[in-house]
């Protein structure tokens, strides 16, 4: 029986951002009975769960055709092609265009991975709208420059390299012909967006051109950002600029300038304080999120309070708490470690933390009247990105104005007043 191929997705934005180029191509080249494993390599732990879900697929559907691909795939491809339940495994490059990988196999070669380090392919872009959301990813940039001691990604995605001005600009304008109200810049680095262009260039500038070269957009979002990625032009936009919203994920880590320097991050922690208050002093309304990781080699219980620390020096709204996890391959794998136990109780301790201040927040916006942007029925997330649950249904996309009435540890509900 003939089966629609299907994409199963680890990982981060990006990934979602390439799976959807891969859903394109699958039902461009009507593509049968196969299913792509789109991998992320950020733990040994999400390999592992990658590897357990390809057994799975195969006891499910067992005349499915196995591809991996992604970063995982990229980074320890015997991993996967000593597995017999794949067939394909194909490096971050040779996914983007699923017919190539597929035909290629054909001389078969079970591994299709190339250096990537060495590429120099052009990004391709969407041609058709996401299914059934109402934001949209756009890639602006992949690959790193970098080499934080603890991050394998790198290895996984090359060398940064940026899209153009004009494809983004004329990305987004297809995203929101097909009916997308959000879009979200996406990428590995995004700070270091046009660096690598031959009129070198920054993230303040194309954020500006979208701005000029999109005139209906009305809701922008950055992901995930360095401390020490904001330029002058940024920085203006960001807090002058409605249409960019108010929350900004940053990418701390730790907030130990120890530690900061043994993960050979480029920020001190007081980079990342006078950041954030900078910017909450000329635009008010701005959440902070940020990634921080516990247990890092060598951390002590003050280096550890040092981060616990920050969270308030911040005045940080979201936490995404990692315990440490060596990565085989990385310098911090060589490091003196702390014990596995250490790195877990220190997450739990700064997760509750978190909990504490989701749950404060959430609060506080009992009995005001805020934007919700509703992603499915009737919930969402406030342009702080409060997730809110709404009392009558909406459809994916709108814009409502919403009065909380109450909050628990995990939402907050309103009630629509347009």
């Amino acid at each position: 029986m003939s089966r629609d191929a299907e994409i199963i997705t680890f990982g981060c934005r990006l990934n979602i951002y390439e799976s959807e180029i891969l859903k394109q191509g699958i039902k461009k080249d009507n593509i049968k009975n196969t299913s792509v494993f789109n991998s992320c390599a950020v733990t040994s732990e999400t390999v592992r769960q990658v590897r357990q879900s390809i057994r799975k697929r195969k006891r499910e559907f067992p005349d499915d055709k196995i591809i991996v691909t992604g970063c995982a795939a990229q980074i320890e491809p015997k991993t996967f092609s000593d597995m017999k339940e794949v067939d394909i495994v194909s490096g971050n490059l040779e996914k983007r265009d699923i017919k190539k990988l597929i035909d290629g196999n054909k001389a078969n070669t079970k591994i299709n991975v190339s250096n990537i380090l060495e590429n120099k392919q052009k990004l391709n872009s969407l041609v058709d709208g996401y299914d059934n959301r109402s934001r949209a990813f756009i890639e602006i940039q992949n690959g790193c420059n970098h080499r934080c001691t603890f991050c394998i990604i790198p290895y996984g995605r090359g060398n940064s390299a940026s899209k153009s001005v004009k494809n983004i600009i004329s990305e987004i304008n297809l995203m929101l012909e097909k009916g997308h109200k959000e879009i979200v810049l996406t990428g590995v680095d995004i700070a270091s967006w046009g660096h690598d262009l031959e009129s070198k260039s920054n993230l303040g500038f194309l954020v500006n051109k979208i701005l000029k070269g999109c005139p209906d957009l009305n809701r922008l979002k950055l992901s995930s950002m360095d401390v020490i990625g904001f330029d002058e032009k940024l920085l203006e936009i960001i807090t002058s600029e409605k249409k960019i919203l108010p929350h900004l994920h940053l990418s701390l880590q730790a907030g130990d300038n120890m530690i900061l320097k043994r993960m050979k991050r480029r920020h001190l922690r007081e980079d990342a304080i006078n950041l954030c208050s900078e910017i909450r002093k000329k635009r008010k309304d701005m959440a902070f999120g940020a990634d921080l990781i516990t247990g890092f080699p060598t951390e002590t219980d003050e280096m550890f309070l040092n981060t616990m620390k920050i969270v308030d020096e911040c005045n940080l709204d979201w936490l995404h708490v990692f315990p440490f996890s060596p990565r085989p391959g990385t310098p911090a794998a060589k490091m003196p470690q702390n014990k596995k136990e250490v790195a877990k109780e220190r997450a739990r301790i700064l997760r509750g933390k978190g909990e504490e201040i989701k749950k404060l927040h959430l609060g506080s916006l009992v009995g005001k009247e805020v934007e919700v942007f509703v992603e499915k029925n009737n919930s969402g997330h406030t342009n702080q990105f409060a997730p809110v649950k709404l009392e009558d249904d909406f459809l994916p996309g709108s814009s409502v104005i919403a009065k909380i009435v109450k909050s628990d540890s995990n939402f907050v509900y309103g009630k629509s007043i347009n």
